[in-house]
């Protein structure tokens, strides 16, 4: 290496103290990121040649720590000096004892090699440890090789025993633009079964991160069909030969149209600059949008000419997404949003090339609601932008269009709220009852349609429809 490991200033005082107990390595994904061009966030540190008390002994002077690990050797300390967490750990043998991701017998092992250590991580680029005081790389399975050629390899056989690990290829794959390695592949497809032993949350868990921190989500949906574990996920698998129609959609089925229209998805500033919560909001719903092809995919006559269409995929595809999302263990929270995006993905095309009125723009942020108007432009635009070498102006022209309608009114990041409410009733003495609510959601259409636009205009606008 041309250069040291950025260490921390609190970290490097830690592994000074270690260092007289044990055999201090840096290991892992922040190894990995390093090596990469990445900033390293996730520090973790490998101790060999000591046990777990003196190491707990070394490490307590420097901030609070976390033993709950001390089964399998682990040790959280937060930094007094900077309210950073690092995780310390001892080497650890794993033996398979039953079946599932929990399915192990695990015991620390000071004495265990770099090399036997390198073998019992998951892939050969995350198998590379990093020496700080000879500021050296120990790359006993070739990790560094298997980085620059962007492939993810499995480190030993013992990869099968936890089929998590299949998971971890997918986004992992996704997050640094990597191939997978065809033995690992094959590997992958002699534990398909044991897809059924994961627990849901440790699976959302492998999605969130492909859905928050893709570069390249294509390569995770590859890594999904290479290893058979596409199955797992019909409501994707079946996407794989759904006919297009090639005049619009050059790239081809509806399966490789995602895979374009997710990477065009995050390669936009809106997606790039969003936060986590949004991005898994729009990379799931891009993944989604046209999970209602495949039940309406048809060869039939459009204006004279034998085409394929899809009529009424968008509406289809509300409920199917729904299925994935809770197949896949994602927070309830997402499903309205992401139905939502799917389902109005389209409404640029229905009726609207003259323009949108203030009625309909106010209507629609309120349908797609909790989801934006912004977030389903960037839908839109991905899926636009998904055809390649197709280029879609007339299409963007429509999308830009009701951004800068939205914009206007100021409803892009928020849909319209009721102006009138209870207490307005009230103040002008009238009675609750079971007459406000057939009002107030009068007051709210005629706002929607225009009608006032500010506290007043809706007072006004009650004053002058007494109650029948």
């Amino acid at each position: 290496m041309t250069s040291e490991f950025p260490l921390p200033a609190d970290l490097r005082a830690m592994l000074e103290a270690v260092r007289r107990a044990g055999r201090p390595r840096l290991v892992g994904g922040g190894v990995r990121d390093w090596l990469l061009g990445l900033e390293p966030k996730d520090l973790d540190v490998e101790v060999a040649g000591v046990d777990f008390e003196s190491l707990h002994r070394a490490l307590a002077p420097f901030g609070a720590t976390d033993v709950v690990g001390r089964s399998f050797g682990v040790i959280k300390v937060r930094s007094a000096a900077s309210g950073a967490e690092y995780d310390f750990s001892l080497p650890r043998r794993e033996s398979k004892t039953g079946a599932g991701h929990r399915g192990f017998a695990v015991a620390p092992d000071p004495s265990l090699s770099d090399a036997d250590a390198a073998a019992r991580r998951d892939f050969t680029v995350n198998a590379i440890s990093y020496d700080p005081f000879a500021a050296a790389l120990i790359d006993p399975l070739g990790g560094q090789a298997d980085l620059k050629a962007r492939i993810l390899r499995h480190s030993s056989a013992a990869f099968v025993e936890d089929p998590l690990r299949v998971l971890r290829a997918f986004q992992l794959a996704a997050r640094f633009d990597f191939s997978l390695a065809p033995e690992t592949a094959a590997l992958c497809r002699t534990i398909a079964d044991a897809y059924a032993e994961l627990p849901v949350e440790r699976v959302w868990g492998e999605w969130e991160k492909w859905a928050v921190k893709s570069l390249k989500p294509s390569r995770g949906l590859d890594v999904l069909e290479q290893t058979g574990w596409l199955r797992h996920f019909p409501e994707i698998a079946v996407l794989r030969g759904t006919p297009q129609e090639p005049e619009w959609h050059p790239e081809g089925d509806v399966f490789t149209h995602t895979q374009h229209c997710l990477d065009a998805l995050v390669a936009l500033d809106g997606w790039r600059e969003a936060d986590a919560p949004r991005r898994r909001r729009l990379t799931l719903a891009v993944l989604a949008h046209d999970f209602g092809k495949p039940s309406t995919t048809a060869y039939a006559e459009r204006r004279g000419v034998m085409r394929w269409t899809s009529p009424g995929h968008e509406g289809a595809g509300g409920p199917l997404a729904e299925a994935f999302l809770r197949r896949i263990g994602a927070p309830l929270e997402l499903t309205a949003p992401v139905t939502a995006l799917v389902v109005y993905h389209l409404v640029h095309h229905r009726g609207h090339n003259s323009g949108y009125s203030e009625a309909q723009v106010r209507r629609l942020a309120r349908k797609i609601a909790p989801a934006t108007l912004e977030e389903l432009a960037l839908v839109m635009t991905a899926d636009s932008n998904g055809r390649p070498p197709l280029e879609s102006p007339d299409t963007l022209a429509l999308i830009a269009r009701l951004r800068a309608r939205a914009k206007e009114l100021a409803l892009e990041h928020a849909a319209p709220r009721p102006l009138l409410q209870g207490r307005h009733l009230v103040a002008i003495g009238r009675k609750p009852g079971p007459g406000f609510k057939p009002l107030l959601d009068a007051a709210f259409e005629a706002q929607l349609d225009g009608a006032f636009t500010d506290e007043a205009g809706a007072v006004a606008w009650l004053k002058s429809h007494p109650p029948e």
